[in-house]
Formats: C-alpha cells, structure tokens, sequence
C-alpha cells in the first residue's frame, strides 16, 4: 500500500492486489514507529494521520522478577512526533488507501489472489490472480512481491530463502484493560518466564513467550493451567483472567527470521516480510517493511515515470540500499532472542535483572540507545518522490 501511494503520487499507474475482502487481521503490526511519523510529516499528512484513533507510547519499560526496569525513550528522538504510536493495522491501511485513491494512477482490488507469476523470454510480465470474477492475468512492467512470509510471488519465482534458527514462539491473545490498571506498555519476566503487555486502550494485547514447537505441551496442560501462569506473571490481570475462555482465544505466531539471497529477478522486486521475516521483537518488522517501500519508490520513480524497462541492477541497487539494516536488526533480533531463550532456562526468582537493564534504568540517556534502534531503525528513508498532480 505504501509504495503503491508513492508511486501514484508520482504520477505512474499502480495496481495493488489484496487477497482479502478486508483489511481486518487481528494480531498485526500495529506499530507506528517515530520514523512512519516523520514520513507522514514529510508527506504532510501527520495532522490528519493523528486524528485516526491510536495510542502514544513514549517509553517502553519492563518488570524483571517484580524489579521495575527502563528500556526505551522515544521523547528525545529528534522528528516530527517522537512518540511510538499504536494502531490497529486495517486503520493505518485505510488511512494509506484514502490518500491514494485521490491520484488517478492508484487502483486498488480486493479479492484478489496472487496464484502464480507469468513470465515472458525469461522476464516476470504479470501475475495469475483468483479474483470474485475468476482466474485472471494482470499485466505490469514491474512486478513487486509484498505478501509477506508466505510469499507466493517469491516461491513461485524460484528465488532462494535463507533460515536463521528461531528458539522461539509466541501466543497472542488480549485481556480487557481498566482504568486502574498500568499505563504504561511493558514486558514482564519471572522465573524463566515472558509476556508482553501492550496498552491498546481499550484491551492489553498480550504476548507469551513460549519454546519453539512448545504449543502442543502448553495446550495439553489445560487452559486453566496457562491462566494461572498469566495471573502469577501479572496479577493485576487475576480478576479477568477467565476471559481467555479456550485455546480458540489464543493465536500462535510461529517466529521465523529469514531473509532472500536476492531480492529480485528479471522483472520482479520482493520487499518487506517477502524479502526479510522479521521477529516480532521490537515490532520493527512493519516499519522496515515502510522504510522498504519508501527506498523502492525513491530509486525506482523515475524510470518507471520514463517507461524505462527496470532492468536487474536497478533492482539490485534496492537491496543494496535496504539489506545492510535489515541484516543488522535481524542479527540484534536473533541475539536478543537467543538471550531470551537461555533466560527462560532460570528459575531463580533471586536473579537481578540483566547489567544491560541495569545500565539503562541507572543512566537516563542510554535509553536513547534503544529508542533510535526500535523508533528510527538503521539507516532511515525520507520520502524522494514527487507529487504529480
């Protein structure tokens, strides 16, 4: 959706398949990073885009074996809105789709599933897509594939996927949220034991962190079982806990860190999770996935303005501007979670919190450290593209 906008703003004719009727997905990216911000202030949206319901987040901190800790501070982040924002997914995606459909170029289709990649003297032309009005072909001089860690488009272009070993899984569910309760979205450790709590107003999205494959054991030991390691985790959730009726209230997200040895083919560009899965760590993977859009439309614009056929080396050129800091925050990724792992492997209570927790609650300004990590990223994207009106 994001580079579909960029590059209808530029005056070149998009169309973007949606496999879906709708935008609804529970359990999304709902991560609007101080870098998506500063997006929308350059785009000159960020008035309009903070009308749209969502919450403001300006650190992030944790509780270690019931000892407050202070990871993040967004506040000093120098752009437009220093704030991490929440928002559900289907309303930033609408937001994106109500502002492109003003360029005459941005056509947008939903229902519309991506089958397989048509090729032509070697060269991706199009795609095969399933639509309400049956199997059709969409012809384009670029094919971009955006769909994700299952990517389709990937698989059927042959292009090699290269997996990191993840220790780790995570069950998604939520808890109703009270006044009372914390403001403050945060992650809690005990005992070898992790869940994330995310202030979505209204209800706290919830994390648990469990070992790789460990569902089946957790699920065999009862629902009842895993309410009563929530409610020892976070005890001011003990007088709903009974809102997490069945395991049908809990989402597995299996966590995957891979990435692609090359991002394209003749023809055809992979960008976000289709190019990189991220962890859910850090919730950075929506951003790079924008940050992905932005760089692709800032190098390709021009000569898809001009109708210059997009040979290999332009579409080189995106990957080597993108892949230097995706493969750092992955690495950061794959460490924290390999730390999270042997952490989970201690059950002594007693345990101070790590010295890198430690450091950042004693010294205010370390926090900086990780909020322009998670908030801006490695190497940020500034919009390049026109608006041709």
């Amino acid at each position: 959706m994001m580079l579909g906008f960029l590059l209808a703003r530029a005056g070149i004719e998009v169309v973007v398949l949606e496999k879906h009727a709708d935008f609804f997905r529970d359990f999304r990216g709902d991560t609007i990073h101080p870098s998506t911000m500063q997006v929308m202030h350059e785009l000159g949206l960020l008035d309009d885009f903070l009308k749209v319901p969502h919450q403001e987040v300006k650190q992030i901190g944790a509780v270690f074996n019931n000892t407050p800790i202070q990871i993040a501070d967004f506040t000093h982040l120098d752009v437009a809105k220093p704030v991490l924002g929440l928002m559900p997914q289907w309303d930033f995606l609408k937001f994106i789709q109500k502002h492109a459909s003003k360029y005459p170029g941005f056509r947008l289709v939903m229902n519309a599933n991506v089958t397989d990649i048509i090729k032509e003297n070697g060269r991706v032309t199009g795609v095969k897509v399933e639509t309400d009005d049956g199997l059709q072909e969409v012809y384009a001089s670029l094919v971009v594939g955006t769909d994700g860690r299952r990517s389709t488009v990937r698989e059927k272009a042959g292009l090699n996927v290269i997996s990191s070993g993840v220790p780790i899984d995570i069950l998604w569910f939520r808890f109703s949220r009270q006044d009372s309760d914390p403001e403050q979205t945060v992650g809690r450790f005990d005992s070898g034991r992790i869940m994330i709590l995310i202030n979505r107003d209204k209800y706290w999205q919830c994390g648990y962190i469990i070992d790789k494959g460990g569902y089946e054991k957790i699920e065999q030991k009862g629902i009842i079982d895993f309410r009563e390691t929530l409610a020892q985790l976070s005890p001011f959730l003990a007088d709903r806990i009974n809102e997490l009726k069945s395991w049908d209230d809990v989402k597995l997200l299996t966590v995957d860190i891979d990435h692609l040895e090359k991002w394209y083919t003749d023809g055809l560009l992979c960008i976000g999770d289709a190019a990189h899965a991220m962890s859910p760590v850090g919730g950075v993977g929506i951003n790079l996935a924008i940050q992905d859009a932005i760089a692709a439309a800032n190098i390709l614009y021009q000569p898809l303005q001009q109708n210059i056929v997009i040979d290999a080396p332009t579409l080189a050129s995106v990957q080597k501007r993108r892949e230097f800091p995706t493969r750092v925050i992955q690495k950061l990724q794959i460490t924290i979670q390999n730390g999270i792992s042997s952490r989970r492997e201690v059950e002594n209570k007693d345990k101070k919190p790590p010295l890198v927790f430690r450091l950042l609650t004693l010294f205010p300004v370390l926090r900086r450290i990780p909020a322009r990590v998670i908030g801006i990223g490695i190497r940020p994207e500034h919009i390049r593209t026109p608006e041709m009106k």
